[in-house]
């Protein structure tokens, strides 16, 4: 099967590590080493380090590069300097998303977008689409780049043992140029675990020499981790989850992300007129927390009920390790509230649930 499968640099090390690999979005990954419920736990609580080389990196060069990223995404990437990196939602004129992004700011001519992997194709397809009249070179480099994400609170000390760069000086969403390892490198203060962290881009041809150091020179306090532990960290701390929490049929308002439409700070952008109308009219939808009340693990898609009459649907739902809990995430009529009692179908029977409070999990 995996001869099919798209491979990052890192393939063979997964091969070598004893990962169980599956077919992710058409690439051969890891979803486990030693298992997702011990890998979970290293990242809250010592170190895990992730292949993410499967990420899409596309440079926009050239006069209009700020104004044609601020066209494309929802949030107001002008008042951005160098060295910043800021969230954003690539819009569809409908107000839905195209997908989520960030925006890496080098200058005001250029620009790093890092895109989710399984939208690379079609995310490069719709920026070159858009470009018109804008003086920008729009350059896909997803092939050429690897990335690798260490992650938890060890991260720094782990970290700092291979560059001479001060990582406790690069605040959270910002990056600097250094070397790993002796390898130009982007090191990135982000993550995706609700942990604290780096993302480390390198070229493609380097990035098994820099995993390895990593994994090296954290010894017994970090360990490889799969895209199962990548999902439940993330799911816990509400990170959305493109084509569950945010997609083609839901709106960045819709899915809480609010703070990232800025309609009013700057001109006109893709999907504008249909975010305005959807916050002047109130959005009809929201993304709630759901726990299970009774025996049960909620999953994805699985329809969720209010008095028996079907409201909304799970986009993620899991058993959270950290909480010890059964969770989800679903979408639901605003009207729903805190504590109020729901339903989730699973193999045909209700099963009682409960709206809560997110994120589920927040770290200190």
């Amino acid at each position: 099967m995996s001869e099919n499968l798209k491979k990052t640099p890192l393939n063979q090390d997964h091969y070598d590590l004893g990962a169980t690999m599956v077919d992710f979005g058409g690439w051969d990954m890891p979803v486990q080493y030693t298992g997702i419920l011990d890998e979970h736990k290293a990242v809250r609580e010592k170190c895990g380090l992730f292949d993410v080389s499967h990420m899409g990196e596309i440079w926009i060069n050239g006069k209009d590069s700020t104004a044609f990223i601020n066209y494309l995404v929802s949030s107001d990437i002008s008042p951005m300097v160098g060295g910043q990196i800021k969230y954003g939602v690539l819009m569809m004129p409908t107000g839905k998303a195209v997908d989520d992004l960030l925006v890496y700011k080098y200058t005001d001519t250029k620009y790093l977008l890092v895109v989710n992997a399984s939208n690379t194709d079609k995310d490069h397809k719709w920026i070159l689409d858009q470009k018109g009249s804008f003086d920008v070179e729009i350059d896909n480099q997803s092939a050429n780049m690897g990335e690798i994400a260490i992650q938890g609170p060890l991260a720094v000390s782990i970290l700092q043992k291979l560059t001479e760069t001060n990582l406790s000086g690069i605040k959270y969403y910002y990056y600097q140029e250094g070397k790993v390892d002796g390898i130009d490198a982007i090191i990135s203060r982000t993550g995706y675990t609700g942990e604290d962290g780096f993302e480390v881009y390198v070229t493609s041809d380097k990035t098994s020499q820099v995993w390895n150091a990593i994994l090296k020179a954290g010894g017994q306090d970090i360990i490889p981790c799969g895209l199962g532990a990548r999902d439940t960290l993330r799911f816990e701390a509400k990170m959305p989850l493109y084509g569950h929490e945010l997609s083609d049929k839901i709106s960045p308002l819709e899915t809480g992300l609010g703070k990232f439409v800025e309609l009013d700070t700057k001109g006109d952008f893709i999907g504008k007129e249909a975010l305005a109308k959807e916050k002047t009219e109130g959005r009809k939808r929201k993304i709630v927390g759901i726990e299970m009340v009774g025996r049960g693990v909620a999953r994805d898609h699985f329809p969720l009920k209010k008095d028996g009459v079907l409201v909304g649907e799970i986009t993620s739902g899991s058993y959270a390790p950290t909480l010890g809990k059964n969770l989800g995430l679903a979408i639901v009529p605003v009207e729903l509230k805190i504590d109020d009692i729901v339903t989730v179908e699973i193999r045909g029977k209700d099963i009682e649930a409960k709206i809560v409070k997110t994120p589920f999990y927040k770290r200190g």
